[in-house]
């Protein structure tokens, strides 16, 4: 079955593949080296999506010269894509970081236009697990998606909690949740899979809904849900091996998971959509606690 899925990946990645050098041809400088000369600034951010084996992957690609900044936002109780998207009036929202829906609270790190909105070390919920307590100095430093202002300049990175910005930068915004994707899957590193003990805290391996951002070479953001199919409620989505996979083919060379499952949404240009299938086959409208936004600058 493994060597079915490759091949239907390969060949629904071939298409995307296409697809993205019609969307536009990306420099090649090293991760840490970003352009000097900054290309005229673009309106077109492009809207993508495309059916995959085992689910629907809806894509939004920001070109690094564009007009738009991907930046988070949190509420004091959990709202659906559609509600931030009143309250922010934006182009586009993705769901983010990890939260408790017991307790309506993060258990993500959140920082927004330099303030810190949410750490999960004021979850008690999350701290006084003992189930957790083994894995809690790894949650506590989990990967994040970063807005930098470099003199005048907004670049983005994936970084752990723990790591400090470049000595040139300062941070603006970042986003919590995990595992980083590219360049490699770190979901052991991250806390979130113990081979030993029997721990895949996200079901790692099995086709799922799921959220991701990613990072191309030339700065530009690709942020990517992958649905399930309604056909296929119990057996649909994708493996988190599967996400990164697809996140390299689509041009990241960084990459993050966000928050997924019954989380995963998105709101488009006055369009949402929905990630989780109930047996049903109908898609569940479950509010969440942080976003992603693209707004103009």
């Amino acid at each position: 079955m493994k060597k079915i899925w490759l091949l239907s990946l390969t060949i629904a990645s071939l298409g995307i593949s296409l697809l993205w050098l019609n969307v536009r041809s990306f420099s090649q400088p090293t991760s840490s080296t970003f352009p000097k000369v900054q290309p005229s600034p673009t309106t077109t951010i492009r809207y993508i999506e495309r059916t995959l084996p085992q689910g629907i992957a809806h894509i939004l690609v920001i070109p690094a010269n564009s007009l738009f900044v991907v930046t988070g936002a949190i509420s004091p109780k959990v709202n659906t894509v559609e509600e931030f998207a009143q309250k922010h009036k934006t182009i586009a929202i993705f769901n983010a970081g990890f939260f408790d829906p017991a307790n309506q609270k993060s258990t993500s790190h959140v920082v927004i236009a330099g303030q810190r909105m949410a750490d999960p070390k004021d979850n008690e919920r999350l701290v006084n697990n003992p189930q957790l307590k083994p894995y809690l100095n790894l949650i506590f430093n989990r990967s994040e998606f970063r807005r930098y202002l470099c003199g005048k300049i907004t670049r983005y990175a994936i970084a752990l909690h723990n790591e400090s910005p470049p000595a040139d930068c300062r941070l603006i915004d970042a986003i919590g949740a995990g595992p980083r994707l590219l360049p490699q899957l770190t979901s052991e590193q991250e806390g979130f899979v113990d081979r030993t003990n029997g721990r895949d805290a996200l079901g790692s391996e099995q086709p799922n809904a799921r959220t991701a951002v990613g990072i191309t070479r030339d700065g530009s953001i690709i942020l990517v849900m992958v649905a399930q199919k309604p056909s296929q409620p119990s057996n649909s989505g994708i493996s988190l091996i599967q996400l990164a996979q697809l996140m390299k083919t689509l041009g990241a060379s960084e990459a993050m998971n966000l928050d997924g499952g019954s989380s995963s949404s998105l709101y488009y240009k006055g369009k949402t959509v929905y990630g989780k299938v109930d047996l049903q086959g109908k898609y569940i409208k479950r509010p969440v606690k942080s976003v992603l936004l693209v707004k103009p600058r």
